[in-house]
């Protein structure tokens, strides 16, 4: 590519970040590491009326906890600061009166009731009412007022905004990286509000300006945004400025039902919608990373939403996907949200976790079940290593190794079935045997009672399922005499004695 790739990700602080704005900041994180660009974080607050306190910072924590920080942005590399679009407010007048002087805008002085007004007019004749060039030149315009008019009563504080005024007669035939070509009818094209009296740009006026100073060489945003792009382009234009290229990406879809992913399909159905934990006085949005994905987890399946390499490979690190990242791969349809593949993914990254890792992870939730005795940290690794497998996330890990902290109470109901009148007499023998045993590994226990079963021809289920039944008080869990070991001698023959009292 001739130019330097320059691709921004341009959210407003209104709120926690939507796993689509998610989406949307990876494309463009993927497309400038893939072309050797940069990848910068502009956050568009001109519309303070809409500010959450703490909505930036959140930004920047999600975007950091997945890995994907910007090069520039607030405090970091500020090459074509500030950052923030409140604090260039001061530059957008300036560009407004450009397309004045140009004949490219006008001044509008409209009032609110007066256009409510020609809304009902409208819509009383079955109409839809359009500021465009239909009646721009019937309207209270400075196309229609002298310009010593004009002049006065911006002078004098009266309201007004300026529009952009739309060409006439064109049909626009503007390229989409991900569409192709799209078209556009100008006459169908209101006449966009740009600037406002209050001092400050409308989105369409700041975006462009400043995509333009920041240097932006693609736009890579959501389709929510592809009716916008005929007046970008044409803003572009009327500057005498060379637009960016544009890649509107597609919706991510509900996963059942038509329509986009919104949070309440999160809250209905018990998955996040968001990056982060939102908190608010009404309560408390989950977020990913609180429910226990892995950020890669988040990366991976996000990039596969509307994306693929063209191959059936699933797992993909940060590495492989800016290795394999092509914009004209991305789909037009929008993608299907599927939670129950998002908790495959993490359990995929789960089991490739280092056991130690895991075990810090787990330490907490043992601390908390107030475990009589304490556990070597060796002996929390050996247990993680044993039950990572059918586990999703580290929340679950409990569940799936209480007995190794914890002697069974109960014993389950279906499984005591097992237990028959001659067991009793050979879970003692079978005490016996591991007494003996002075080498209580895995291997070597399992060896030396399956010898015994062998020679005493007793048969494998008449032991191994109350020897199980015993210890976990069910007929789940790992390789029996992995547990065994895990739990000792001492303990092992306790709870078979246990087991013969109560059962």
């Amino acid at each position: 590519m001739s130019i330097p790739v320059r691709v921004r990700f341009a959210p407003s602080p209104t709120g926690p970040l939507h796993i689509g704005g998610v989406r949307t900041a990876l494309f463009n994180y993927l497309f400038a590491k893939k072309n050797g660009g940069t990848f910068y974080l502009r956050i568009e607050d001109t519309d303070q009326t809409r500010f959450v306190p703490g909505a930036e910072e959140y930004i920047m924590e999600a975007l950091e906890w997945l890995g994907i920080s910007p090069d520039e942005t607030i405090g970091k590399n500020e090459k074509f600061g500030p950052y923030r679009q409140s604090e260039r407010k001061h530059l957008y007048k300036q560009y407004a009166d450009l397309l004045i002087d140009s004949g490219n805008a006008y001044y509008a002085f409209d009032t609110a009731e007066a256009l409510d007004a020609h809304r009902k007019q409208h819509e009383e004749q079955g109409k839809t009412f359009i500021y465009n060039h239909h009646n721009r030149e019937k309207l209270d315009t400075s196309l229609v007022i002298s310009e010593e008019e004009t002049a006065n009563r911006i002078a004098s504080g009266q309201d007004y905004v300026i529009r952009f005024k739309t060409p006439v007669n064109e049909t626009l035939h503007l390229q989409d990286i991900i569409r192709g070509e799209v078209k556009f009818e100008t006459n169908l094209l209101d006449d966009k509000v740009l600037f406002k009296s209050d001092g400050m740009p409308t989105y369409h006026l700041a975006n462009i300006v400043d995509d333009h100073l920041m240097e932006t060489s693609h736009v890579i945003r959501g389709e929510e945004w592809l009716p916008s792009m005929p007046l970008h382009v044409l803003l572009y234009r009327a500057f005498g400025w060379e637009a960016p290229e544009f890649a509107h990406l597609p919706l991510i879809l509900k996963p059942v039902g038509n329509g986009k992913l919104s949070k309440r399909d999160g809250d209905k159905m018990g998955f996040p919608v968001f990056p982060l934990e939102w908190k608010t006085a009404e309560g408390v949005s989950s977020g990913y990373r609180e429910k226990g994905f892995f950020p890669e987890t988040v990366i991976n399946f996000l990039a596969l939403l509307g994306w693929n390499d063209g191959t059936e490979k699933e797992l993909f690190s940060l590495e492989e996907l800016i290795e394999a990242f092509d914009l004209t791969r991305v789909h037009k349809s929008g993608a299907k949200f599927d939670p129950e593949k998002n908790k495959w993914f993490n359990h995929q990254y789960l089991v490739k976790q280092k056991n130690k890792t895991l075990a810090k992870a787990f330490a907490p939730i043992i601390e908390s079940k107030n475990v009589s005795r304490d556990f070597t940290f060796s002996e929390m690794t050996k247990i993680v290593a044993l039950i990572k497998d059918r586990a999703h996330f580290v929340s679950e890990f409990w569940e799936l190794s209480d007995f190794f902290f914890v002697a069974p109470t109960s014993y389950d109901e279906k499984a005591s079935k097992n237990w028959k009148e001659e067991t009793p007499a050979l879970m003692e023998e079978l005490i016996s045997v591991l007494e003996e045993i002075s080498d209580f590994t895995s291997v070597n226990i399992e060896t030396i009672v399956k010898d015994w079963m062998t020679k005493n021809e007793i048969g494998m289920g008449k032991v191994m399922q109350p020897f199980r039944l015993s210890l976990v008080g069910a007929l789940k869990g790992p390789h029996l005499f992995d547990i065994v070991e895990v739990i000792g001698k001492d303990e092992t023959i306790r709870r078979i004695q246990k087991a013969i009292t109560l059962l």
